[in-house]
C-alpha cells in the first residue's frame, strides 16, 4: 500500500518546483566510454550518476566510517539531480520525465545497515520535483566501495509521459 507523498514544493510545473528548491539541472560531460542514458522501447535507462557539482565530485569515503549520514544524503541528493538531468537529456523535458526505477550504491560499512535512508533523499527530490511522477521501485544496496571512491551512485530507468 502507497504512503502518501510528502509536502510537495510549490510551483506550476517541474522547472520551478526545482528553481523554488534552489537548484537547477547541471551540464553533464559526455564520456567516451558510455552514455548517460540509452532507450529501449519506452524505458530509457540512466547510468549510474556520482555526486558530482560543476565538475568536481562533492564527497568521497565509506559511510558508517569516513562519512556520516546526513552528508551520504545530501550526496545521494546531488546524484539525483544529475539523473534528472540525463533523464532531460533523453526526454527533452523535465515535465516529461516519470521514474519507474532507482538503484543506489552505497559505499558503507557492513555494520552501517541505513542505506534506504541515504536512499530516501534521492527519493525525495523525485517527488518534490515531479510528484506522483517521481514516485519509483527502489532498491538501496550496500557496497564495499564505488568509482572514484564516492560513497554514493545513482542509476535509474525511467519514461517520458
Amino acid at each position: 500500500m502507497s504512503q502518501p507523498l510528502p509536502q510537495t514544493v510549490k510551483g506550476d510545473s517541474a522547472s520551478e518546483k526545482l528553481r523554488n528548491l534552489g537548484l537547477e539541472l547541471p551540464d553533464l560531460a559526455g564520456n567516451a566510454y558510455f552514455v548517460h542514458h540509452r532507450a529501449v522501447g519506452s524505458s530509457i535507462h540512466i547510468s549510474g550518476q556520482l555526486p558530482f557539482k560543476d565538475g568536481e565530485l562533492l564527497g568521497q569515503g565509506v559511510v558508517g566510517r569516513d562519512v556520516e549520514l546526513e552528508a551520504a544524503k545530501e550526496l545521494a541528493r546531488h546524484a539525483a539531480l544529475n539523473a534528472l538531468a540525463a533523464a532531460v537529456q533523453a526526454v527533452g523535458d523535465l515535465d516529461r520525465v516519470r521514474i519507474v526505477q532507482m538503484l543506489v550504491f552505497v559505499a558503507s560499512t557492513p555494520d552501517f545497515g541505513l542505506q534506504s535512508q541515504v536512499a530516501n533523499a534521492a527519493s525525495e527530490l523525485f517527488i518534490e520535483v515531479l510528484g506522483e511522477n517521481g514516485r519509483h521501485a527502489r532498491t538501496a544496496i550496500g557496497v564495499a566501495g564505488l568509482p572514484l571512491n564516492t560513497p554514493v551512485e545513482i542509476q535509474m530507468i525511467c519514461t517520458a509521459v
